[in-house]
């Protein structure tokens, strides 16, 4: 994943400062198996006090132990998942997110993990772990674009349907820019072939 790596390494995420949310961050782990590259996403628990049953990437809130928003996401993807932080190979980092309800900002990061893996779910927060290849997300069929009201502004909302889940919310912004960057890194490949 070299070429998504010096994507992400060739631009300057866009930080959201100066504001009271809870700062949080999440691990978008990627991992690449057979013919493609796949996104692991987690389904929360009823059990958790927040986005209940959602669809998500491992992450939560910073904790005191926390030196840095990659080392709670790290700490956070262990804790979910059982992704040892020594497994990640970090590969950049995308703008920050708003959460609208639960009042978040959530700092994202790719990771690339190894295949063959073994995840160990933390019952009390993941119901399962979903593996959607990278292709099937990029696919135009898998979008529908609406809208929301969030304080008075009409904002862009994004719905990512994949196999009878569908991905909404904040982290269905925060993988729309990563597959952005993703065909963008992809794009530059090919524009290279044909020189």
């Amino acid at each position: 994943m070299p070429r998504l790596k010096a994507a992400l390494s060739a631009r300057t995420p866009q930080l959201i400062t100066g504001t009271t949310r809870i700062p949080s961050a999440v691990l978008i782990p990627i991992f690449e198996m057979d013919y493609g590259h796949y996104v692991v996403f987690t389904e929360r628990t009823h059990r958790v006090s927040t986005h209940k049953g959602q669809i998500s990437f491992p992450g939560g809130r910073l904790d005191k132990c926390d030196a840095s928003p990659l080392e709670a996401a790290l700490r956070e993807c262990e804790e979910e998942i059982g992704i040892a932080r020594g497994q990640v190979d970090v590969l950049g980092r995308l703008d920050d997110c708003l959460t609208f309800v639960s009042n978040y900002i959530i700092t994202p990061f790719v990771g690339a993990i190894p295949w063959p893996h073994h995840f160990d779910l933390n019952e009390i927060e993941t119901a399962s772990i979903i593996e959607a290849p990278v292709s099937d997300l990029i696919d135009p069929r898998c979008l529908a674009e609406g809208s929301e009201i969030v304080d008075g502004r009409i904002l862009p909302a994004y719905f990512y349907a994949h196999d009878g889940k569908v991905i909404w919310g904040a982290t269905a912004r925060i993988l729309k820019q990563f597959l952005e960057i993703w065909q963008a890194a992809a794009q530059s490949v090919v524009s290279e072939g044909t020189r």
